[in-house]
């Protein structure tokens, strides 16, 4: 799969030096500096594929995710979504791509109203974009309610009323209502039990494989990103640091940064030996980044060049790159 689709002329998006700061005020609302949540990312999506985003809390997984629908607004960059900009359109240019573009947000529980039904809830995106007559959108949520493994008699529930699996598939029939091309899944797994997490992700499977749906999936959970991936992105402090088809990247990860969250990934296998890699330091503060490689204050094999110098990203192999001053 992932060979016919890296081998697309055009990818579904491109994002291209991406960059979100947000600025800190003092006391009397002088600016004091800027958290460089998201700095200078670049990569590719091409369509019908699942790209994985990871890294440790705060990297700025989220915020990436977040800058690309212009729920946050970038600072810098590009995200080209089938050769427009989303960060130059405006108004009912931009309505019209957000019809194409959804999210499912981490919270199933802050995430929906609680004052209003499921139904009205989901029927609220297709009146925004003028889809379908009043019936028509009930017959609509009625329909992607059982594509996502809800009752009809759910149409008339408030959130309260369910458990957390489901008020994450109403977060998804939400994202889905509205026949979108690309969702980008906010760690949507995170706050399930285990058991609820693979019955989500399966579903998230099957209805990408239902729909031709293009994932970008933001997670922290590596086993998870290696279930349903077909590439995977590693940020750290606001950059990727390495990107690479899921099985490259878990047999042969380049960058110390991947190599140190791999080891953490428990093997089911009390006989098997697995050295971890225990990373010294704390992650530095995204107001003020380190000079040169960012993750040099934490690397056991630092050199001085990386102490100077940003690593310029690099193609070791067939879609493996990496930003590494040892490669």
């Amino acid at each position: 799969m992932l060979t016919k689709l890296t081998e697309q002329i055009d990818p579904m998006l491109v994002v291209k030096g991406l960059k979100k700061y947000f600025p800190v005020k003092g006391a009397l609302g002088q600016s004091t500096g800027e958290v460089k949540a998201v700095n200078n990312v670049s990569f590719q999506l091409y369509e019908g594929e699942t790209f994985g985003l990871v890294g440790e809390s705060g990297c700025g997984k989220s915020t990436l995710g977040r800058t690309i629908l212009r729920l946050t607004e970038p600072t810098n960059g590009e995200a080209i979504y089938q050769n427009k900009n989303i960060f130059h359109l405006s108004g009912m240019e931009l309505r019209n791509i957000r019809q194409e573009m959804q999210m499912v947000f981490q919270d199933p529980y802050s995430s929906l109203n609680p004052r209003k039904r499921i139904g009205s809830m989901l029927e609220e995106p297709l009146t925004i974009h003028q889809i379908g007559l009043r019936q028509e959108r009930t017959e609509r949520v009625m329909e992607i309610l059982h594509k996502v493994g809800l009752q009809p008699d759910h149409y008339y529930r408030y959130p309260h009323e369910f458990s957390g699996g489901q008020r994450q598939r109403i977060g998804l029939a939400r994202a889905l209502v509205v026949n979108p091309k690309l969702v980008i899944c906010d760690e949507p797994v995170s706050a399930l039990d285990v058991s609820i997490q693979s019955q989500i992700i399966n579903l998230f499977q099957q209805l990408q494989d239902e729909l031709k749906l293009t994932y970008l999936f933001v997670a922290h959970d590596l086993s998870v990103v290696r279930h349903i991936s077909d590439r995977i992105g590693v940020m750290y402090l606001g950059q990727m640091v390495e990107q690479a088809p899921t099985d490259s990247l878990f047999s042969s990860p380049l960058h110390p940064y991947t190599q140190a969250l791999l080891s953490a990934v428990p093997i089911p296998n009390p006989n098997v030996k697995k050295e971890r890699i225990i990373l010294k330091g704390e992650i530095p503060s995204p107001l003020n980044p380190p000079r040169g490689c960012i993750f040099h204050t934490r690397c056991p094999f630092v050199m001085d060049i990386c102490r100077k110098e940003i690593p310029l990203e690099k193609e070791m192999s067939r879609n493996h790159f990496v930003s590494c001053h040892l490669h």
